[in-house]
């Protein structure tokens, strides 16, 4: 298995409590994670960064985790995301999704172990 220190995840999520337990976790697991709070600042983190992997919320200010999802993968397909969600809405938020190039979806409230266990079928599992 692979050192999970060779991977960066850009994590872009509002809400605070989230995004301080699922940063703890991922860095637990050994990964390199730049935090944004909203999705303007995501893409810019993106770009930057053009990381291995993203985790993106769908509700977020400015632009949404689908709006994120769209953008990056136009310009950079082959980043794996992982979209979070507690939208009442589900079906349709995950079709959507989907649709514009998620890889993944996870419904909150998730178990972090569960994510990070994802995050590792994606870049380390291969």
């Amino acid at each position: 298995m692979e050192d999970p220190k060779l991977y960066t995840i850009v994590l872009i999520e509002d809400d605070e409590l989230i995004l301080k337990m699922t940063e703890f976790k991922l860095k637990q697991a050994g990964f390199k994670i730049y935090i944004a709070k909203d999705g303007d600042s995501g893409i810019r983190a993106i770009r930057q960064h053009v990381p291995d992997l993203v985790i993106t919320d769908i509700m977020l200010p400015y632009k949404s985790g689908l709006e994120v999802t769209h953008l990056s993968k136009k310009e950079f397909p082959d980043i794996p995301i992982i979209i979070l969600s507690s939208l009442g809405d589900e079906e349709n938020a995950v079709d959507k999704a989907f649709s514009l190039g998620a890889d993944d979806f996870i419904s909150k409230p998730f178990n972090p172990n569960e994510l990070v266990l994802r995050v590792k079928r994606f870049l380390i599992v291969r």
